[in-house]
């Protein structure tokens, strides 16, 4: 006879995902109602809490993150109890959830902050490695131990900052845009950056301010294999911190960066022999391009007609939204990028059902100078807002739209250089009908700016320009600065002296 199911248990906020957005929705929740139980619903044993967090201006923030294990989130919080087990099905009509473990939690208030997927080029290929959180860098690093020859694909942050930090093997970038770092940069600042690809990496390494991430020394085999490719929050800013990214062989940097092209085929090795086909060497500087007489472990086609041999790929191609458990019996409204649309009090589109981070979708009007990007930053800003909206829901209370949400505004490393971006930053929406300011000192700094109607509408600060709080200001009072023309970017002009 099987067992009587424990009674479900009830508590009035449920979170589910122990990333960036649900610890801080939680965390957030506890301090509101310090005599109510929060429930945080996590498939991992550790989760990431925001640690250092600074206000550097009314909306830049910079934070660290820290992995922790769960029971340190309970002694700072002792009303968050967290369940570590992944959820099987979501029943929005009798608001329960049934977790993997066969329990089911009721909830008055529930908020999905399960964040994203890595997207595969291809899937249950050993030699495709998807680079998302701890766990998976750690296996590349292990595989890039044994590598003579890697492969990225992709031209997000991970890919720009992997390419910057392996080091004794050759890398080939395939990316689909005509520069690198497309999401962030325009051709400009991409090839600042790029020269700081070819010229040597210092030895001395610059101390980094975040934390280093461990996972080591956890509960590492009693997760099965299975389930630890499936879960995990996605990394933090300086997740390459603390990992040794070298290569087998004895040189520090050897990329070579293949434009405008997709993955069309991958091959592994016995297809590529039967099928007769002719890779290419590492294009050098001077050798003309050879066939390849060393066999690889696998070989990847491009839409370039190129063929290349390599040990693995790293396939970093961006995320989509981890929407899948919650789908089955519930008519939720997704988004084009398959997100679950949330309006402005991050609510979605069924009763008392919230969401925050990777996993949703902005669809209420926004502002003019922000956009959703699946970035910590907004992680952060989304969990803790989606409690406030929970608050005031269950209280009856009104709550304003948080004002994070009127500038985009990031601040991150790219290449040891400080990058802040804000507001349409590559003239995002914008059509043609705008025009751009520059300033740029060689592996110094590069500035540029988005300008509207004689408004600024966005910039790109690489370097420490110290001009992100005014240039922030500018963005949203939309004052006019046609007469100011180019002296707005002139050195020899203190800028802030103007609009302080």
């Amino acid at each position: 006879m099987e067992a009587a199911r424990p009674p479900p248990t009830a508590g009035k906020f449920v979170v589910v995902g122990g990333g960036i957005a649900g610890v801080t929705c939680a965390e957030q929740l506890a301090t509101h109602f310090p005599s109510e139980d929060i429930l945080l619903v996590t498939a991992s044993p550790v989760i990431k809490a925001v640690t250092n967090f600074k206000q550097i201006s009314k909306i830049l923030e910079e934070f660290d993150v820290e992995e922790q294990s769960s029971t340190m989130l309970g002694k700072r919080f002792p009303n968050i109890k967290v369940i570590e087990s992944g959820v099987k099905q979501l029943k929005s009509e009798e608001h329960c959830i049934v977790t993997e473990d066969g329990n089911q939690h009721v909830y008055k208030k529930l908020c999905l902050c399960a964040g994203a997927k890595p997207k595969l080029i291809c899937e249950g290929n050993p030699y495709v490695l998807g680079i998302r959180d701890t766990d998976s860098a750690q296996e590349f690093q292990k595989q890039l131990t044994k590598a003579k020859r890697i492969m990225i694909i992709g031209n997000g942050g991970i890919a720009l900052e992997l390419v910057y930090e392996i080091e004794g093997c050759e890398v080939i970038w395939a990316i689909k845009d005509k520069a690198i770092g497309n999401t962030f940069f325009d051709a400009g600042a991409a090839e600042f950056l790029t020269s700081k690809l070819i010229a040597e990496k210092s030895e001395a390494k610059i101390a980094h301010k975040r934390t280093r991430y461990t996972t080591e020394g956890r509960k590492k085999e009693a997760r099965s294999k299975s389930k630890a490719d499936n879960v995990g929050s996605a990394l933090g800013p300086d997740w390459h911190e603390g990992l040794n990214l070298k290569g087998t062989k004895e040189f520090s940097h050897k990329i070579h960066l293949e434009t405008v092209c997709e993955v069309k085929k991958i091959y592994l090795q016995d297809e590529f022999r039967i099928l007769k086909k002719k890779s290419f060497t590492f294009p050098g500087d001077h050798k003309s391009v050879t066939a390849d007489t060393e066999m690889w472990p696998v070989y990847v086609e491009l839409t370039n007609e190129k063929i290349y041999g390599c040990d693995f790929i790293v396939s970093a191609t961006g995320v989509t939204p981890n929407v899948e458990p919650f789908l089955h019996g519930n008519s939720f409204d997704l988004g084009e990028d398959g997100g679950l649309k949330v309006d402005d009090h991050m609510h979605t589109s069924l009763p008392d059902i919230y969401a925050a981070g990777d996993i949703c979708t902005t669809s209420w009007q926004l502002s003019p100078v922000w956009q959703q990007m699946r970035l910590w930053t907004q992680a952060r800003q989304m969990g803790w807002y989606a409690a406030k909206c929970m608050a005031a829901a269950s209280s009856g209370d009104s709550i304003d739209m948080d004002f994070s949400f009127e500038l985009f505004a990031h601040v991150t490393k790219f290449f040891n250089y400080k990058v802040v971006l804000l507001g349409k930053y590559n003239a995002q929406g914008l059509g043609s009908d705008h025009e751009l300011m520059l300033r740029c000192t060689k592996g110094q700094e590069y500035i540029k700016v988005v300008m509207q109607n004689g408004r600024m509408m966005g910039a790109v600060l690489i370097g420490e320009t110290d001009l992100e709080e005014t240039f922030e200001n500018l963005i949203l009072n939309q004052m006019n600065l046609s007469s100011y023309g180019e002296d707005l970017l002139d050195p020899n002009i203190d800028i802030e002296d103007y609009f302080d």
